[in-house]
């Protein structure tokens, strides 16, 4: 068994400080966006965890959205809900805040503790598979193993 990449053996660290006994794989294929993953993985591409960054306009702090692979994040929806605008940071940003590039951003072990809103749609899925800090890195989780390593808030994201 080769040795993952330094990105992925922190999410499997994590993982594992979290008491859960999930394992971080690498494929040979590029898992960046949702529907490679899915294609990669063998999933349906609504059965994916896209960790997505924003920034609150006015604090300028990071919020993460860990969305179902075929939802697009309604910004207006997100900004009511917090009383206060969310915008897309650049890549920059979102490396400072979570440690990763974007395309392997994992909905935890982040350089520094993230706000998380969880899409609700993911509940209905028995499994779901999120990135695992590179573009070919992931791994399969069930809803309440995301609710629990990220301590986020179930909501509507659209």
């Amino acid at each position: 068994m080769s040795e993952l990449h330094p990105n992925a053996q922190r999410v499997q660290s994590a993982l594992a400080a979290h008491g859960l006994t999930l394992t971080v794989i690498e494929l040979p294929d590029s898992t960046r966006s949702a529907v490679e993953a899915a294609q990669a993985i063998g999933c349906q591409v609504e059965q994916i965890v896209k960790s997505l960054v924003f920034m609150r306009k006015e604090s300028a702090s990071p919020l993460l959205i860990a969305a179902s692979g075929v939802n697009r994040v309604n910004e207006k929806v997100i900004g009511s809900l917090l009383g206060e605008k969310i915008i897309r940071p650049d890549a920059d940003f979102v490396r400072l805040h979570t440690g990763y590039p974007i395309g392997g951003v994992p909905p935890l072990a982040h350089t520094h503790p993230l706000e998380t809103l969880i899409d609700e749609d993911l509940l209905q899925y028995e499994e779901i598979w999120a990135a695992a800090g590179t573009p070919n890195a992931v791994f399969k989780l069930k809803p309440a193993d995301l609710v629990k390593m990220t301590g986020g808030i179930l909501t509507k994201i659209y």
